[in-house]
């Protein structure tokens, strides 16, 4: 350990975030990092503890605790505190492909299960993960490392997300020629259009895309497997098959009204923002704009969180933000013990800037629509809202969210964003390539395992495992990019 007192001498300082509304006149990312020494300072607060909870990676009480990438936290803050940056980067490159995506986007479930966070502030991992990322692109030690011997079998990936990335990035560092096919115009899936550019720039996923070119990998925009070209032609073309298109069936809202002009999926909302904004700088016509509308956003998670940041940034007249669940506590309850992922209640960049903008958070726990009211042209106007209460279920001793009698109200909307979640994979893939699915729709393989039904083909990311975090997303890549080679080498060194 670099500094056995560190954790003793140093506070955790994060990185400071322009204010609300300087930053919300902008789609750039707004934290600015800080300096090198300072950094060396929070990787000295790591404690090298004897159990490093933050690596492990393991399902407590149904939730993930510590990174499912099994991250060397430990061994890479010791080298950055040390300054020894080509070494640390090597040491975070061999469990992580992307640490320039997850240093920005991943929820830090490393920092939930640090031990100094169980008496205080845990260590800033993440920070120091984006710390080593950037300093190596700086210094050349990210730069492109193509293969210096090719194995001649061919691997193709439905899917650039970061699964599909994943499995595509160690394939291709073992030999394997991959094609990567992507439907959408650019590379990165629900990175690129699922991730507003705030939370992550899209030349940080250009740069990166561009090395694994130069490493060999293809890639092909632009095609949609299953429709523009033929599951058999892929099967026929490739060794191996691994589809990675995501969980990209949106939850939607069965109400009275649902076909008014000016309800969308948050996904899709999103999606129209940063295409415009990297197409054409959000030229006025060219994306679903919340300029002036009285906004709701259905559902509270980090794509809602998303959507009320975009809606304040293209001026929107008010947003409220719907939570069917009640309001989590501020702090840790009694039954929810560290290293347990936290069930707490966090305020985001997005309610952050609502509250500047607008003098209150946009939340409104306990609640769902019941109705959504147009007017004669078929547009938007107003939206009925009613309270939920929890209430057990005799027959299967659940809990359910249900009505509140005579609990309706009404108020304006002309825009209305679903962000409840998504439901599985796209049946029109699954179908194309005869994969087997379960209930949920995700494809379906044995326990820990990445085959499916079909021989050549296999699976990884929110297809298989559902809606998820993108690290689990990479975790998924490696693993069936590890399954895949096995599959055509008879053994695996990945």
């Amino acid at each position: 350990m670099g500094k056995p007192t560190g954790f003793l001498e140093y506070e955790r300082e994060d990185a400071p975030a322009y204010s609300p509304k300087e930053r919300i006149k902008n789609f750039n990312e707004f934290h600015e990092p800080l300096s090198f020494e300072k950094q060396r300072c929070q990787a000295a607060r790591c404690m090298d503890c004897g159990v490093p909870f933050c690596q492990s990676g393991k399902m407590l009480a149904g939730m993930a605790s510590g990174c499912p990438l099994n991250n060397l936290i430990p061994e890479w803050n010791d080298l950055l505190y040390h300054g020894n940056m080509e070494q640390a980067y090597n040491r975070l490159h061999k469990t992580n492909n992307f640490p320039e995506f997850t240093s920005r986007v991943c929820p830090a479930l490393c920092e939930k299960a640090c031990t100094c966070g169980l008496n205080g502030n845990p260590v800033s991992c993440r920070a120091n993960e984006n710390t080593i990322i950037e300093n190596a692109y700086a210094k050349g030690f990210a730069a492109a490392k193509a293969p210096s011997m090719r194995t001649g079998k061919k691997v193709a990936v439905i899917g650039s997300g970061p699964s599909g990335l994943a499995a595509a990035d160690q394939l291709n560092k073992r030999g394997h020629n991959v094609t990567v096919f992507e439907r959408a115009d650019r590379v990165g899936g629900l990175l690129m259009y699922g991730i507003p550019n705030m939370k992550l720039e899209k030349h940080i996923i250009d740069r990166k895309i561009n090395i694994m070119k130069e490493e060999g990998v293809e890639f092909v925009t632009g095609k949609d497997i299953g429709k523009d070209i033929k599951a058999d032609k892929i099967l026929k073309e490739y060794d191996r098959v691994i589809l990675a298109c995501g969980a990209t069936n949106p939850r939607d809202i069965k109400a009275t009204g649902r076909d008014a002009n000016g309800i969308y999926f948050a996904v899709d909302f999103l999606k129209s923002t940063t295409k415009s904004l990297l197409d054409n700088g959000l030229k006025e016509g060219t994306f679903v704009s919340a300029k002036g509308k009285d906004v709701i956003v259905i559902g509270g998670g980090d794509t809602g969180n998303d959507c009320v940041g975009t809606c304040i940034r293209h001026g929107a007249k008010s947003v409220l933000q719907l939570e069917m669940m009640p309001k989590a506590p501020d702090e840790r309850a009694a039954n929810n013990p560290w290293p347990e992922w936290p069930k707490v209640c966090k305020t985001d960049y997005g309610q952050e800037e609502a509250i500047a903008v607008f003098g209150h958070d946009p939340r409104v726990y306990q609640t769902t629509v019941k109705e959504f009211k147009k007017d004669k042209n078929g547009n938007l106007e107003k939206v009925v809202l009613v309270k939920l209460e929890s209430k057990k279920d005799e027959k299967t001793g659940r809990f359910n969210m249900v009505e509140i009698p005579r609990s309706e109200y009404e108020v304006k909307a002309q825009l209305v964003l679903i962000a409840a979640g998504f439901l599985g994979s796209q049946d029109y893939v699954t179908k194309a390539f005869g994969v087997a699915v379960n209930e949920r729709t995700n494809v379906k393989t044995a326990p820990e395992s990445y085959q499916t039904n079909v021989e050549k083909v296999f699976t990884a990311g929110d297809m298989h495992r559902g809606q998820s975090l993108v690290v689990w997303a990479i975790h998924e890549g490696r693993e069936a990019a590890k399954a895949v080679d096995e599959s055509l080498m008879g053994y695996t060194n990945l």
